[in-house]
């Protein structure tokens, strides 16, 4: 196996792994995106019934249950808002490296091209002098047994 054909397989292997990498950081992302979509509707939900509850009138005990369970779930949805972009700088990182490493194994291949390239013309310009020398090799032989001919 050529040197280029062991970086093109390594670097295709690197493009394949970074590209499931970024499958999976998308499914989390995805995940984290939705667990912050249901927090927000919960912590809406709450606060619609709880409203209805305050215009019945509560206790003191009350209000401050729902201030501190209020305060904890913004701070829920406040976590979950940075996991979600913590997931997305993630997938941005990944797909970057996902795009450098597609580039890497385009050029590699295009190196390869080139080489063949320039082997098969480099065989081709052997196999014309070969066939120029062999037709000049035959004038001149021709040309010694005319002039044996003549003699």
């Amino acid at each position: 196996m050529s040197a280029l054909q062991l970086l093109l397989e390594r670097a295709t292997q690197e493009r394949d792994r970074l590209a499931g990498e970024l499958r999976r950081g998308e499914e989390v992302a995805l995940r984290e995106a939705r667990q912050g979509d249901q927090l927000r509707n919960y912590r809406g939900e709450y606060l619609q019934r709880w409203s209805t509850q305050f215009g019945r009138g509560s206790t003191m005990e009350i209000v401050n249950c729902y201030q501190s369970f209020m305060q904890r779930l913004d701070e829920a949805v406040s976590q979950q808002q940075r996991q979600v972009e913590a997931a997305q700088r993630g997938v941005a990182a990944v797909r970057q490296a996902l795009m450098q490493a597609e580039q890497r194994v385009a050029s590699i291949r295009k190196l390869m091209e080139r080489r063949r390239a320039e082997t098969l013309r480099a065989q081709e310009r052997r196999d014309q002098r070969q066939t120029d020398e062999t037709a000049q090799q035959q004038v001149l032989r021709r040309a010694r047994q005319g002039l044996s001919l003549q003699h």
